[in-house]
């Protein structure tokens, strides 16, 4: 049995395939980002899942593509994690997750930018063979922009500043708990604070029409261009691929602001785990 994964901050996607790549089952828990949680908190996430912990035994290799998998110290926890988990397991293969967006997106020997816009974001230069990542993430504090949780982050303060039309007010007190204290524990006392402010883009998806969500939908979109996609050089001359939920419900909102720009959209996926059993499939069993 062979494991895939893609894990976001948010949470992880899973897809076990036999040697044939016919699929066994899926399963999905909170995300393993080792820059979020430590082992004891990834191996209690997997124990969660009943699927998982019942084929457990079963998988023979493991393909993990992360957020906060980027440097060699975070890649070896998390393949220690998955190996005393997946004990059975002959090989672990763990990759940030730009990898597998490159690899869900952008076929061998093409050439594409590639960008990650979920709860966090992410931007790389695919030259057909390699990943070019010119600027290291330093994580949601200080970068992640275009992100869920910095959509989320100017939700709340358009609301807090009290600058947030009175119409958007009133809705966004309906749907989230908008008190101050309340916020704050999730911000600095709870875990996974990116996670939590992520929460709120999906208000700014459902109301994405309305002028002022616009002006902070397309502020967030042209500070990504500006940092993130005009670092390379090649940018007007190659596709940009996005993968991740705000990539794949703005899209719209991303092709116009791109073609302002000079820039071309390529592919946008939700789920960059059905790219990647392909790829699998095609290139690695």
């Amino acid at each position: 049995m062979i494991l895939l994964a893609d894990s976001g901050a948010t949470k992880a996607d899973w897809v076990a395939i036999d040697s044939q790549g016919n699929r066994l089952f899926s399963s999905q828990t909170n995300g393993l980002s080792p820059e979020a949680i430590d082992k004891e908190e990834m191996l209690k996430r997997l124990n969660e899942r009943f699927d998982i912990v019942q084929n457990k035994t079963k998988v023979s290799k493991v393909f993990f593509y992360g957020a906060g998998c980027g440097t060699e110290n975070m890649k070896n926890i998390v393949r220690s994690t998955l190996k005393k988990f997946f004990s059975k397991a002959e090989e672990i293969i763990v990759e940030e997750d730009t990898y597998g967006a490159v690899y869900a997106t952008t076929p061998p020997n093409s050439k594409a930018i590639v960008c990650i816009l979920g709860t966090g974001s992410n931007c790389s230069y695919y030259d057909g063979e390699k990943l070019n990542q010119k600027v290291l993430s330093l994580g949601y504090l200080l970068m992640d922009d275009c992100s869920g949780n910095k959509l989320g982050a100017d939700l709340i303060r358009a609301y807090n500043f009290k600058i947030l039309p009175e119409e958007l007010s009133k809705k966004l007190e309906q749907e989230y708990n908008m008190d101050a204290d309340y916020i704050k524990v999730n911000l600095y006392k709870k875990p996974n604070p990116n996670a939590y402010l992520a929460t709120f883009a999906k208000f700014i998806i459902e109301n994405k029409d309305h002028e002022f969500i616009q002006k902070i939908v397309n502020k967030q979109i042209q500070t990504f261009i500006d940092y993130y996609i005009k670092q390379y050089d090649n940018c007007k001359e190659v596709p940009i691929n996005f993968n991740g939920s705000i990539g794949f419900y703005l899209k719209d909102e991303l092709e116009q602001k791109l073609s302002e720009n000079d820039l071309k959209i390529g592919i946008a996926l939700r789920r960059p785990i059905d790219g990647l059993i392909d790829y699998i499939i095609k290139y690695k069993i």
